[in-house]
């Protein structure tokens, strides 16, 4: 599928953007653990998180949707079943990872796999820790790649350093915790989204964060929650950024979770000079969530690195787009996970951005961008088959002269099926 972007008009109006995906996928995920019915509200319809649903159905979880609502019927910590097919992740990174950790405790045989593009990024850092715990895992290539086959055991906790910054690592690691013998603690490098520590605590699990360490004691059932799905900031930033570098822009984007480990996006549009004001702030089930009214502005460079990194890590691509338009040389770096994503996102997102003119030298673990309006122009690009690439090269088309070709345009349905209607809500073509 093909999209055609031409540069836009001042940007006005309100809009939601889609529902959060990583908190939609540990909702499922942890409401089937608990004993009960739990309640799913503004759940994301999209593919990841999906195949996060049919993962759980074929583990024996009820599931029933009625729009963008669902409602689960969990049976317990120990109350899964041993699925009769291979558990089919899609393109979904988050789900095959917590579902290795999940799958490790319980006493049945599975298999993960997904689609070309899972199949090809990373699982030993999630498999090596699990196995520590004495989890029996086999994968492709030496144990480093998908599919995964598990044969589910009696875990005992571990005390562990994780390697990498990684929500997704760490949430596997507290989902064979909760049903490991004895203890767990978990020491991270650098902050990553705390969406699990957060829900699991409002369930009723014993889990205690402080700073860098996290300590899990199981032996607790959950309780049932209902859940309200905040807008997703990793969605909302495309429309952040899109705002910010339109002139005579105005946009309010409603309802956006604003998780202080997700929040990084909004610091360092602030730090580039973007107009962001973050009102009616409010809490639910842990989760912090506001409106945000941006207007456009003069960005200048900026130089990224350290604990910011994961904090925004989705948001990156994106950032480039800000950075192309700003005035001065930005730089990213230490942001080397970019390159097992759903594609290599620092090779793609530099060879497209070049594409449309911008100068933007690739690093080993991030790139170097001299900021240039002028320089931005319509050309054939390719999301590379990644949604985050896809929104990025829309809103870089926005700003650039004459008209963009997106091809791969269809990827967006991987985190927010709706995106091209939104943008088409807010967006009008330059005289």
């Amino acid at each position: 599928m093909e999209k055609i972007i031409r540069k836009s008009a001042p940007l006005k109006g309100e809009l939601f953007v889609a529902p959060d995906k990583s908190i939609s996928h540990r909702a499922v995920i942890f409401s089937s653990l608990a004993k009960g019915e739990g309640i799913v509200r503004n759940f994301l319809q999209a593919n990841d998180t999906l195949s996060t649903c049919d993962c759980m159905r074929q583990l024996g979880i009820s599931i029933e949707e009625k729009d963008s609502i669902l409602i689960i019927c969990g049976k317990g910590l120990g109350g899964l079943k041993e699925p009769k097919t291979i558990l089919d992740c899609g393109n979904s990174g988050t789900t095959i990872r917590l579902l290795s950790g999940l799958l490790a405790s319980q006493p049945f045989f599975s298999v993960l796999s997904g689609d070309e593009s899972l199949n090809a990024r990373p699982m030993k850092r999630v498999i090596h820790p699990l196995s520590t715990m004495g989890a029996d895992i086999l994968a492709r290539d030496d144990n480093s790649y998908p599919p995964l086959a598990i044969r589910g055991k009696l875990l005992k906790g571990i005390d562990y350093r994780l390697p990498v910054a990684s929500a997704q690592l760490k949430s596997a690691l507290i989902l064979a915790a909760l049903n490991a013998q004895d203890e767990t603690i978990l020491h991270e490098k650098e902050k990553s989204r705390d969406h699990t520590e957060r829900m699991l605590a409002a369930m009723g699990a014993d889990i205690e964060s402080s700073e860098l360490t996290i300590r899990i004691r199981p032996g607790i059932e959950l309780m049932p929650q209902e859940f309200m799905v905040p807008g997703d900031i990793s969605s909302a930033a495309f429309f952040l950024v899109a705002a910010a570098i339109v002139p005579g822009s105005e946009l309010l984007i409603k309802n956006v979770g604003i998780n202080p480990s997700r929040a990084g996006i909004i610091e360092v549009l602030k730090a580039m000079g973007a107009k962001i004001k973050v009102v009616n702030q409010r809490f639910f089930a842990g989760e912090e969530v506001a409106d945000i009214l941006v207007s456009s502005s003069e960005l200048k460079a900026v130089e990224l690195d350290g604990e910011i990194i994961p904090r925004l890590i989705d948001e990156l691509p994106v950032l480039a787009v800000a950075m192309a338009v700003a005035d001065g040389e930005s730089s990213v770096r230490g942001a080397g996970e970019l390159r097992v994503k759903e594609t290599d996102r620092i090779a793609a997102v530099s060879s497209e951005l070049a594409r449309m003119g911008v100068q933007i030298k690739e690093l080993d673990d991030g790139f170097i961008v001299q900021g240039n309006p002028d320089l931005l122009r319509g050309n054939p690009v390719n999301s590379h088959g990644d949604h985050r690439i896809a929104m990025s090269l829309a809103i870089a088309a926005l700003r650039a002269e004459g008209e963009t070709r997106i091809g791969g345009a269809e990827a967006v349905s991987i985190s927010f099926p709706g995106f091209w209607s939104t943008l088409a809500q807010i967006t009008e073509t330059a005289p």
